[in-house]
């Protein structure tokens, strides 16, 4: 017989089942009952991305983590239970908006540095 026992389910790791990003706060559903809710200081991609960048994601890595492919940002569920901000360096962060600057003017209008 096939039966999953108490101790697996509670070993079972969330998955992904939603995702919204407002001006401040990332919200991610998983498929446990949570909502877990951080900054959008967090991950500083994000948080200069315009309404449409933030909008484009998707559930990746089978459902344990979220994509968004215009901005080069991948958050996991591990990550966020943990607490985990971004681990990306300031020199690699400041880089990234360079370049961002030069190729999305527009998203940079009245972007203020983190």
């Amino acid at each position: 017989m096939n039966r999953t026992t108490s101790v697996e389910k509670l070993q079972a790791k969330p998955k992904v089942m939603g995702v919204i990003v407002t001006e401040d706060t990332l919200s991610v559903d998983l498929t446990d009952g949570r909502t877990i809710a951080v900054p959008l200081m967090w991950f500083p991609r994000l948080a200069y991305g315009t309404d449409e960048e933030r909008a484009n994601f998707q559930i990746a890595g089978a459902g344990y983590g979220i994509h968004w492919p215009d901005l080069d940002e991948d958050i996991g569920v591990e990550g966020l239970l943990l607490g985990k901000q971004s681990m990306e360096s300031e020199a690699s962060f400041a880089r990234w908006l360079a370049k961002r600057s030069q190729s999305h003017p527009s998203a940079m209008a009245g972007q203020t540095a983190l």
